[in-house]
C-alpha cells in the first residue's frame, strides 16, 4: 500500500513538473494579450528614445517584451528610492532590448531588481601576492550578481537611456551580464546553440579582445573603452552596449566581432 501511495505521488509530482513550461507560456500569453497602457507609451517616450528608433514590428514585441518581464521580476527601492511605473518601464524596455528575434526564457536566473538613487558603495576584499587582505568600499553604478538580482543607480540609468548613442549604458551592460551568466559564469560567452558557434565565438572575441588590449599598450584610442580589457566578461558587456549604442563605429574598427554580436542578439542596429 505504502509502495502504491509513492508511485501515485511520483506520478503527481512528474505531472506538474511536466506542466510548468506550459504554465509558465500561458500566463506570459496573457501578460503580452493585455493593452499597453498608455501611461508606459508616455514613459517610453519620454524617457527611453531609443525606442522610437526601432522598426514597428520590434516596438511591438518589445511592449510585449515590458509586460512580461514585469509581470515576472520584482523591483526593490534602496537608498530611499521609491518604486513606481516610471522607473519599472525605463529599466524593463532597456533590459528587454536584449531579448528581441530570438525565444527567450526572460532571464530565468533573475528574481530582482534593485535600484539605487545614485552610485552605490559596495565592500570589497583583494589580497595581494604576499597575502596582504585589503578591505575597502568601492563606488559602483551596476552590478550582475549571479545570485538572481541586478543593482542599478537610477541616475545612470536615466542618463544611459537619454544619451543612446555615447557607448554607455548601464542597463544593457548589467544584463548583458545576465545573460552570460546564464552560461554558468561570467566570462564572455553566453549560451549558443552549438559547438561550432562557441569555437567562431571564441575564435572572434579572444581576437578583438588581443586587439583592444594592443590599442590600449599603445595609448591607441578604440570605441570600446579600456574597461573591456579588464576581462572576458567585461569585454562582452562593453561591446554589447556599444554595438547597440554605436553599431556603425563597431562595425568599422571590429567587423568580424560585430558579426558575432548581430548574429547573438539577432537583430542589426545599423538598419535603425
Amino acid at each position: 500500500m505504502a509502495f502504491l501511495l509513492l508511485a501515485v505521488l511520483a506520478l503527481g509530482l512528474a505531472v506538474w513538473i511536466g506542466m510548468q513550461p506550459s504554465r509558465v507560456e500561458h500566463r506570459r500569453n496573457v501578460a503580452r494579450a493585455r493593452p499597453f497602457p498608455d501611461a508606459w507609451r508616455e514613459i517610453l517616450r519620454w524617457r527611453v528614445p531609443y525606442f522610437q528608433r526601432l522598426p514597428a514590428d520590434l516596438q511591438l514585441q518589445l511592449k510585449q517584451h515590458i509586460q512580461v518581464f514585469l509581470d515576472e521580476k520584482s523591483f526593490v527601492g534602496c537608498g530611499g528610492v521609491e518604486i513606481n511605473d516610471v522607473i519599472r518601464v525605463t529599466i524593463a524596455a532597456q533590459a528587454c532590448l536584449l531579448l528581441l528575434n530570438r525565444k527567450t526564457d526572460f532571464y530565468p536566473g533573475l528574481h530582482e531588481v534593485l535600484v539605487y538613487p545614485a552610485a552605490f558603495e559596495v565592500p570589497t576584499r583583494q589580497v595581494d601576492a604576499s597575502g596582504l587582505v585589503t578591505e575597502k568600499r568601492e563606488g559602483r553604478v551596476g552590478e550582475s550578481w549571479a545570485r538572481g538580482q541586478v543593482v542599478l543607480s537610477w541616475h545612470d540609468t536615466v542618463e544611459g537611456a537619454a544619451e543612446h548613442e555615447d557607448g554607455h549604458n548601464v542597463v544593457l551592460h548589467e544584463f548583458a551580464h545576465q545573460l552570460d551568466q546564464q552560461s554558468g559564469s561570467a566570462n564572455g560567452a553566453p549560451i549558443l546553440p552549438s559547438r561550432r558557434r562557441y569555437r567562431e565565438w571564441s575564435a572572434v572575441f579572444n581576437a578583438a579582445y588581443a586587439q583592444l588590449q594592443a590599442r590600449l599598450g599603445v595609448g591607441e584610442p578604440s570605441v570600446l573603452r579600456p574597461y573591456a580589457a579588464t576581462n572576458p566578461g567585461e569585454f562582452f558587456a562593453v561591446a554589447t552596449e556599444v554595438f547597440f549604442e554605436q553599431p556603425a563605429a563597431l562595425l568599422q574598427e571590429y567587423p568580424a566581432l560585430y558579426e558575432q554580436l548581430a548574429r547573438y542578439y539577432r537583430v542589426d542596429p545599423l538598419n535603425w
